[in-house]
């Protein structure tokens, strides 16, 4: 069984976007047919159409053709039970979906904050929101084995905005005021991290430490950074091994560092994507792919946005051999 999450970088389609979704098709759909997963985690899928009567008709466009496109689906949506008009999360399966489930920034823990550098001043404190929802969803393998599997986007390493601290899109009034915005930003991926760890747990409690659970998709943080560490629960962090059998593992640790990466930022490579099984899910796998050869560098300073065919994220892969 194969595993994968690939960020596919603002999918849409349209007479303005560029470039045009025909383009990125010829360049996204072989991807799709090498990553060859039975189960697939999608990230920045855009709908399209008015808001009452939304498609993914861009994701159905570039599956066509593919044995995705007769898979399983599941979707987060709004309150209101329609598609968000940007950054979708898609969960893509072979094998039937028994459940589907939004962990949302109102289901648990969440801080009040109030900003420092605004302009005019902030008078009160309000909960911290994150954009996207987790997608959780529950897997029949088949021989009663049931996969829990987390689909995510977590917030990216852009300063949040701050009221009257923005000229333009791209730039800051003060360096505090940017300094903040990144404050904030980091709240954001460490809180929805912890909604997430909050609910492996959960899983652990109710169904058994040996379950099999796989958190998957774009953390906007490396393996070492906060958000990620809070959903592994390493015991080296905690310092109770009691906890051992409830560690979170990232998969690419299989692959040699000098491979393992997912995005190129200004010539470095950064894993951003993974791929993080629990001990019980970890006893079946095999291998970890990261499909990063010919994936661009999209960054640098003062660059005009220009938008690549591909997507600036490499598709992840673990495979798993249940004998």
């Amino acid at each position: 069984m194969r595993i994968a999450t690939f960020n596919l970088e603002n999918l849409d389609d349209g007479p303005n976007v560029q470039p045009p979704l025909a383009d990125r098709i010829k360049i996204m759909r072989p991807q799709f047919q090498r990553i060859r997963a039975d189960i697939l985690c999608l990230q920045e899928v855009h709908s399209q159409g008015p808001a009452a009567a939304r498609t993914l008709q861009a994701l159905d466009d570039l599956l066509q053709g593919t044995d995705f496109a007769n898979f399983h689906r599941a979707t987060t949506t709004t309150t209101g039970n329609d598609l968000y008009d940007k950054r979708n999360i898609v969960v893509l399966s072979r094998f039937s979906i028994t459940h589907t489930e939004q962990i949302r920034d109102s289901s648990g823990p969440r801080p009040n904050y109030k900003v420092a550098t605004a302009n005019p001043p902030d008078q009160t404190s309000d909960p911290v929101r994150w954009e996207r929802p987790v997608l959780y969803v529950m897997i029949d393998l088949g021989n009663q084995r049931t996969l829990h599997v987390m689909s995510l986007h977590l917030k990216s390493k852009i300063a949040a905005d701050v009221a009257g601290q923005k000229i333009d899109d791209y730039t800051w009034r003060s360096v505090a005021a940017w300094a903040e915005g990144s404050f904030i930003s980091s709240m954001k991926r460490v809180g929805q991290a912890l909604q997430i760890r909050i609910k492996i747990d959960d899983i652990f409690d109710t169904q058994g430490e040996d379950s099999l659970i796989a958190i998957c998709g774009d953390f906007n943080a490396d393996s070492d950074n906060v958000p990620v560490l809070a959903i592994c629960g390493h015991v080296e962090e905690t310092g109770n091994p009691a906890h051992a059998p409830r560690v979170m593992v990232p998969c690419e640790r299989n692959i040699p560092e000098s491979s393992r990466y997912s995005l190129i930022h200004l010539g470095k490579g950064e894993m951003l994507d993974h791929i993080i099984a629990s001990r019980g899910l970890l006893q079946f796998f095999r291998h970890a792919e990261i499909h990063n050869e010919a994936l661009p560098d999209e960054s640098g300073a003062f660059r005009v946005d220009t938008r690549f065919p591909e997507s600036d994220h490499a598709p992840v892969v673990a495979e798993f051999d249940f004998g």
